[in-house]
């Protein structure tokens, strides 16, 4: 069987890569749930990378050379404000900085956080679903050598060269899942964690009350993408994250992460490490370059899924 309705847990980058082959396949069928512990509050706007980042990802309007913000943007905004004082580490595209400021004013006008996201994915001509994981603000601190910090300002004022120690939730015990997140769980046909880091992108996804017994009682099977291509981490420091929770940087040592929850794993074929042996795995090559890449990836995560399916 095929399923045709799927829950993604993504972060950026590889989870939100897989979104968009994901969404090729089934369209409105895809529902994106998206970490919200990387939001940040500056130059007068609600920063929200990761449910911004999937969403240029599906609209087709992402700068694929970077990986991040809008291909052919122009920066006329951010360099005035930058001329004028502001703190320039943290840049924003003048269409990303309007999505920003759309959200902010949605939310000071009584808005949610998921109807803000969901009308920037309507009116960018998305077809899937993407919902930021909570309501509620959650805020992940980097513990290093040199103190703790946010998440940001490790990874991009700081280009996440500060040995880290830890990693800590601000905000994670006053927060839960969206109602739409719990929705869409218990409606999936299938689950998909997606390739992003599983410390600092699924981990506080997973980390919300309540999240792991929604995934828990789900009717639908729960199957990983590994991060990892032939053993190497295409993007971000995901290596040091798993090495600073003491976890190996493989596939199995990801999948340690959602134990209790796996019902299968796709690795890549050439990984050289061994997959995790108490799950069903498939090897297939994770490498998704171009649309049809990205596509490739997503059936054959499809396929694994559909083969867990139990009777109806």
């Amino acid at each position: 069987m095929t399923p045709e309705s799927v829950v993604v847990l993504a972060g950026g980058s590889g989870g939100a890569k897989l979104a968009e082959g994901l969404q090729q396949l089934l369209g409105e069928g895809l529902s994106v749930i998206a970490n919200t512990a990387d939001d940040v509050e500056i130059l007068g706007a609600d920063v929200s990378p990761d449910p911004d980042l999937v969403t240029y990802w599906l609209c087709g309007q992402i700068d694929e050379a970077s990986g991040w913000g809008l291909k052919g943007d122009t920066s006329t905004v951010f360099d005035r404000m930058v001329g004028l004082g502001a703190p320039d580490w943290f840049h924003l595209s003048d269409r990303d900085f309007a999505t920003c400021l759309y959200r902010r004013a949605y939310v000071q006008e009584g808005g949610t956080r998921t109807g803000a996201q969901a009308q920037i994915a309507r009116a960018l001509g998305v077809r899937a679903k993407v919902l930021p994981m909570s309501e509620q603000p959650v805020r992940t601190m980097v513990r290093t050598t040199e103190g703790s910090r946010g998440l940001q300002q490790f990874l991009v004022a700081e280009r996440a060269e500060p040995q880290i120690e830890g990693v800590e939730l601000e905000g994670i015990t006053g927060a839960v899942p969206s109602p739409e997140a719990l929705e869409a769980i218990a409606a999936a046909e299938a689950i998909v964690i997606g390739p992003s880091n599983p410390v600092i992108s699924i981990g506080p996804i997973l980390a919300l009350p309540g999240m792991r017994e929604a995934l828990a009682d789900a009717r639908a099977p729960i199957v990983a993408v590994s991060p990892f291509v032939a053993g190497n981490v295409l993007k971000g420091p995901t290596r040091e994250f798993m090495a600073a929770i003491g976890r190996p940087a493989t596939a199995t040592g990801v999948a340690s992460l959602y134990a209790g929850l796996l019902d299968g794993m796709l690795c890549d074929e050439a990984d050289p490490d061994p997959p995790p042996d108490d799950v069903v795995t498939a090897a297939a090559p994770l490498l998704m370059e171009g649309a049809e890449g990205r596509k490739r990836v997503a059936e054959r995560t499809l396929d694994l899924a559909g083969s867990l399916i139990g009777p109806q």
